[in-house]
């Protein structure tokens, strides 16, 4: 009669796997701690950037009173009254916890420079920076991700070098320095285009000339912004396919009988837009960082261009 005989690396693997089966939590605990992570890194970033929002300019040199009392001659019995006006009499806590209860309740204050509130300062120059960061999103989206997918399936070839190339070079230009290089050509040198401003003056922005005359203000402000955003999604857009040409089910297509480019927009693009699309829209956010500096070059009525010219003075 035979005794089983027991194997120890067997005993070890099974208590192994069982343990990893203990310890591997449930799909939805995994997802409300990614959940709560994500919040948390959010919650994270909204609180720093309400902290630096009110103590960073707390810290800056001058003193906003004093600086609106020299342009007209003011007692300090006024100069007091203007700074209980503004609130800057109270303790910086004070200060604080009323900047926070206008956060929640959207009383942003008032402007010393502008002396109007700040809300209808932002809803005044919101407009102009949504049609130029949507117009240059938009543009940019499109022409990179097509020449992406192009240069990826044309590897190697003169095209996919030019195109390679030349994203990499604007997308270490800066945004500001391509803008006044613009502004000094097309609207200095040639005078080919306007040189800043959204429209001319006494044009009503909605008739057909009106309409014209905006885009070509458009032009150049976009054409900086697109230079350098479009060559970050060409890139991802590119690496993205380079990867899913080596796939196997794109020779299953091929051996069906569909052409090159049939294999490209239904097979391989398709697949390769799902990554590049979220980094896409991650890269949103560098597009509206530039968009600060260009409105300053070409002196876009925009959002950008509002803190610029309030930290500057009148």
């Amino acid at each position: 009669m035979s005794t089983p005989t027991h194997d120890p690396h067997s005993t070890d693997s099974t208590q192994a796997t069982a343990n990893a089966d203990m310890d591997e939590p449930p799909a939805g605990g995994s997802f409300a701690r990614y959940l709560l992570r994500k919040l948390g890194g959010a919650a994270t970033s909204m609180v720093l950037v309400i902290l630096l929002g009110f103590f960073a300019f707390r810290m800056l040199p001058g003193d906003p009173v004093l600086k609106i009392a020299k342009e007209r001659p003011m007692s300090p019995a006024q100069i007091a009254e203007l700074r209980s006006q503004y609130g800057l009499d109270k303790p910086v806590i004070m200060q604080f916890w009323d900047y926070l209860v206008g956060i929640v309740t959207g009383d942003l204050g008032e402007s010393y420079v502008y002396r109007k509130s700040v809300s209808s300062l932002i809803g005044d120059y919101l407009g102009p920076t949504l049609l130029l960061t949507a117009t240059a999103a938009v543009i940019a989206i499109v022409m990179g991700l097509w020449l992406g997918q192009l240069s990826a399936w044309r590897r190697n070839t003169l095209f996919d070098k030019i195109a390679s190339s030349t994203s990499l070079i604007f997308w270490s230009v800066p945004t500001f320095w391509l803008g006044l290089i613009l502004l000094m050509i097309f609207g200095g040198t040639l005078q080919w285009l306007p040189t800043g401003g959204m429209i001319t003056p006494g044009l009503d922005p909605w008739s057909p000339a009106g309409i014209i005359d905006v885009i070509k203000h458009l032009i150049l402000p976009v054409v900086s912004l697109v230079a350098v955003v479009y060559a970050q999604f060409l890139m991802i857009m590119r690496a993205s396919l380079l990867e899913e040409m080596s796939e196997d089910y794109l020779t299953t297509a091929r051996a069906k009988g569909l052409t090159e480019d049939e294999v490209r927009r239904r097979h391989a693009v398709p697949n390769a837009l799902l990554p590049t699309v979220t980094v896409v829209f991650l890269h949103i956010g560098g597009l509206i960082a530039g968009a600060v500096t260009v409105e300053a070059v070409f002196s876009w009525p925009g959002l950008g261009k509002l803190p610029f010219e309030a930290i500057r003075g009148p």
